[in-house]
């Protein structure tokens, strides 16, 4: 049985992030064909947070599940999508997902890629997160959810960086199984920068919960507090990250 172990935060190399700018500046924006798509974007990101998943979880495996199945590939790995989940408002698949005994974790990433889009899309953007949150949380009440918005740096002007900003902050912070079901444990708002693959560390700002090196102690403190101790974990005396008195 796996012991829990520290969540390590999401960290993207900027030479893998500078291949989708170089790409990006040819029409500024991300096509949705390889190579370097819109979907390969959310696919890097993706990846890094399954691996980080997995390690908290005791270093387990990761599997590829199919988009079909309501089981896992094996009995407790880490999925990296698309993994199929019947919630209580709609069947859904999720970009990542750890389910040993009904779902647990999923996660999905959220792309914009170019002025237009975001303009047109991201208010809708954000209703589909609330209703992603809302489907699991109705019949997994324990389960964590969370999101990861990953915009490019030069299409999200300083207001609308604002108004996104705010209003992810009021739909995040899940603490409680009795908090609503539209909020998420976890959302990462992510700027990143086509001209170096850079993510910008200034924004949003340092106390928001938003910032990507939070994103993973919430789910730790979520996850710890949900089920340590439960199978198939093994039991700890301490508390993960409890120092001695």
């Amino acid at each position: 049985m796996p012991k829990l172990n520290p969540m390590p935060e999401i960290k993207i190399d900027p030479s893998e992030l500078i291949k989708f700018g170089d790409k990006w500046k040819e029409h500024e924006c991300l096509s949705r064909s390889p190579p370097y798509s819109s979907s390969q974007l959310g696919q890097l990101f993706d990846g890094a947070v399954g691996q980080a998943l997995a390690v908290m979880l005791g270093n387990i495996s990761i599997g590829t599940p199919s988009s079909k199945s309501l089981i896992p590939p094996e009995t407790n790995c880490v999925e990296v999508g698309p993994v199929r989940v019947v919630g209580g408002v709609r069947p859904q698949n999720f970009d990542v997902g750890y389910r040993p005994d009904g779902l647990r974790f999923a996660f999905d990433s959220k792309t914009l890629n170019d002025t237009d889009s975001l303009r047109k899309n991201w208010q809708n953007m954000i209703n589909d997160i609330a209703t992603e949150a809302t489907t699991v949380h109705t019949r997994f009440p324990h389960a964590i959810v969370a999101f990861m918005i990953i915009l490019p740096e030069p299409c999200v002007p300083p207001q609308q960086r604002r108004d996104i900003t705010e209003i992810l902050e009021r739909v995040t912070g899940r603490q409680s199984v009795l908090d609503s079901n539209h909020l998420a444990e976890a959302i990462s708002l992510v700027f990143w920068n086509p001209n170096d693959g850079a993510i910008d560390l200034k924004v949003p700002n340092a106390a928001s919960p938003l910032r990507i090196e939070k994103f993973s102690q919430q789910i730790e403190i979520n996850y710890v507090t949900r089920y340590k101790g439960l199978p198939p974990h093994v039991h700890e005396e301490k508390s993960l990250g409890e120092k001695d008195s």
